[in-house]
């Protein structure tokens, strides 16, 4: 296990830190010292974040998916810190339910936001990162190790991030630049709670195996990541026993599949029932991408 580096004037970029994993990111990372750069979609909650950090921080209203924009941030982060040393690939949106059932303009989002939009903000920080010999951590899931059924975007986005992020570690480690995975399950946020709000997908949920099926308190889960932030960590497992979820991943599919036919065959009655019910992305970060993208509001404000 590699050593923790001190966290003392390192400059650290969070995205999606508006809310959730993000903002407690935010908060702990400057805890302990780090400058914090925020990225996301709600400037007001942004605002009073960074207001409420200990260190030296700003705030930028943008679009992970916006290429233009993040190379934007990237150059004025620069700019305003001197330096990029760490990178928070975390923004992320949720949809539930039956892939057939499911709007498929919510769906590209989800794929576009967590997949593309974490592309997107490595390639604007790249730069930053080599030149610092620094480290990217991308948030991935539970999802990655075991996709799962009524979570088609989010599986598949979170296990192209996974991959994605294997990836440019092969690419970029001869330069300097450490790249990490962060893994999480079911952890206490806005996320996680608006998808609880569809009832099937809730009782889904709390039938999976223990202790798959229970949902984490969400400071202890941001307390390992900062610990694999502060150690350059390849794998970061938010909760302790994803770790062990590794070495099974080759059995996985066969198990999931025996397990959701089963529980798909039981819910489908309820599921065509609520058809109606099930729109787009879940939570409020979900309903604050929506809105940003429908009032067309989204530019790349720096605040101090």
């Amino acid at each position: 296990m590699s050593a923790r580096r001190g966290l003392e004037g390192q400059v650290a970029v969070v995205t999606g830190a508006a809310r959730g994993v993000g903002e407690l990111l935010a908060r702990k990372l400057s805890a302990r010292g780090a400058k914090v750069a925020l990225v996301g979609l709600e400037p007001e909650e942004l605002k009073r974040i960074s207001e409420r950090l200990p260190t030296d921080s700003a705030y930028w209203h943008a679009d992970v998916t916006d290429t233009e924009a993040m190379a934007r941030v990237a150059e004025e982060v620069v700019e305003r810190f001197g330096a990029v040393d760490i990178v928070c690939a975390n923004a992320g949106v949720a949809q539930a339910g039956p892939f057939l059932d499911t709007d498929e303009t919510a769906w590209r989002r989800v794929i576009e936001v967590n997949l593309l939009g974490s592309a997107t903000t490595a390639r604007a920080f790249l730069p930053a990162l080599t030149a610092s010999r620094g480290y990217l951590l991308q948030i991935a899931s539970l999802a990655a190790i075991a996709p799962a059924p009524m979570m088609t975007a989010y599986c598949a986005s979170k296990s192209g991030v996974e991959a994605f992020a294997h990836s440019l570690r092969a690419e970029v480690g001869h330069r300097g630049v450490r790249v990490g995975v962060g893994y999480l399950s079911w952890t206490d946020t806005d996320m996680v709670r608006g998808a609880d709000r569809d009832e099937v997908m809730r009782e889904l949920r709390q039938r999976l195996p223990w202790p798959a099926g229970r949902t984490y308190p969400l400071g202890p889960a941001v307390e390992r990541l900062v610990a694999g932030i502060e150690r350059r960590s390849a794998h970061v497992y938010a909760q302790w026993w994803l770790r062990g979820m590794q070495s099974m991943r080759g059995y996985l599919p066969a198990f999931i599949h025996a397990v959701g036919r089963r529980e798909m065959r039981r819910a489908e009655p309820r599921l065509a029932a609520t058809r109606e019910e099930r729109g787009g992305l879940v939570g409020e970060g979900g309903a604050a991408d929506e809105k940003a993208r429908t009032s067309g509001t989204v530019g790349t404000e720096r605040h101090q």
